[in-house]
């Protein structure tokens, strides 16, 4: 518990909304009905915060006199609340860790096939299930903006929006190039092969991202949509294709039911992907004047799936590992996430 008492101040963040409460006071608070609501979404986000400890502490205080009355019939009631608190803890604890500026934000969420045809394209297509249930398990919303399938199987890359509190905080630790190695199921002499899948993530910001983007700097482009949608996609040019021209980022959505909706979709994410570079850029000059080795986030190999002649899924950034690869598969990802979130906070804190 020390570490999430030095990430997660319940006194600081009590101050920070007072704080809020003052400066939502003031008689022009609501002149900017935008910059209002966020101040108001922040203040919102932290009084749950502080309500959850609280309440946590509630409990321990309670569970604590119940255990020096030394009666052997609370026994069992105590031990049920004891197994209650230690999961909710662990899972406040584990949100504690993620103290980033756009950790509690959504997400929104790429994977892409790399080289290697349809067995590459398969591992993509297991990758986004795998993030799917586990998302599901979380209570998180998962909407696709676009996604492009591959011609035998599997998907080529996807593109969505994944909804819920601290997204981009646990996703992060997802960024990066995935390994499968496996008996290929498309390889009539049973080989095995080694495919890789491009994981991306970026904050989803609520509200206005500062970022200017001059319009002579789009490249525009509307086209079919070739997701689902019925007769009405098919027949409009709904789905829209935006390039980045100084930075060559390509954005497309088409999940939308109008052009202007996907345009306004895909403007957002391109905003959240110029956003995620500057951050990138900052953490590489930070990085440099310490004199660290700046990490190729967007291209290394973070984890490998080992299905044969073993099994085993590992991370190569924190070395954690586990021999279950069917639950990993199904979801099960969060022992992962953990470990790299624990690992972070130690590289801050060294």
């Amino acid at each position: 518990m020390n570490t999430s008492r030095s990430v997660f101040d319940i006194a600081g963040k009590e101050r920070q909304a007072a704080q809020l409460e003052e400066q939502s006071a003031a008689p022009n608070f609501w002149d900017d009905p935008r910059a209002a609501q966020q101040v108001m979404q922040r203040l919102s986000r932290l009084k749950a915060e502080v309500a959850r400890w609280r309440e946590i502490q509630g409990r321990i205080n309670d569970a604590l006199e119940l255990a020096e009355l030394d009666d052997d019939s609370l026994n069992a009631d105590l031990t049920t609340e004891v197994d209650a608190l230690r999961k909710v803890v662990d899972k406040l604890t584990f949100e504690a860790l993620m103290s980033g500026k756009y950790d509690a934000e959504n997400a929104i969420f790429s994977i892409h096939a790399r080289a290697g045809g349809t067995e590459a394209q398969d591992w993509a297509a297991m990758l986004l299930r795998m993030y799917l249930r586990w998302a599901e398990m979380h209570g998180m919303k998962t909407e696709i903006l676009d996604q492009t399938d591959g011609e035998e199987a599997g998907i080529k890359s996807v593109t969505l929006s994944i909804k819920g509190d601290y997204a981009y905080g646990y996703l992060q630790s997802e960024r990066g190039e995935h390994r499968l190695v496996r008996i290929s199921p498309f390889d009539a002499s049973k080989r095995r092969h080694t495919s890789f899948a491009l994981v991306e993530v970026v904050p989803d910001v609520q509200g206005d991202i500062d970022i200017q983007i001059d319009e002579k700097d789009l490249e525009i482009d509307f086209y079919r949509s070739s997701g689902a949608g019925g007769q009405h996609v098919q027949k409009n040019e709904t789905a829209v294709r935006i390039v980045h021209k100084p930075t060559g980022l390509v954005v497309t959505c088409q999940n939308e039911r109008s052009q202007a909706q996907n345009k306004e979709r895909a403007m957002q994410v391109l905003k959240a992907r110029l956003l995620d570079l500057e951050m990138q850029k900052q953490q590489a000059e930070r990085a440099q004047l310490k004199g660290e080795h700046v990490e190729q986030s967007w291209g290394s190999q973070i984890r490998s799936y080992v299905l044969h002649p073993y099994q085993m899924v590992k991370d190569h950034r924190t070395d954690y590992e586990t021999g279950n690869t069917a639950a990993v598969l199904d979801g099960h990802l969060d022992e992962f996430m953990d470990a790299y979130l624990r690992s972070k906070v130690g590289e801050s804190a060294a």
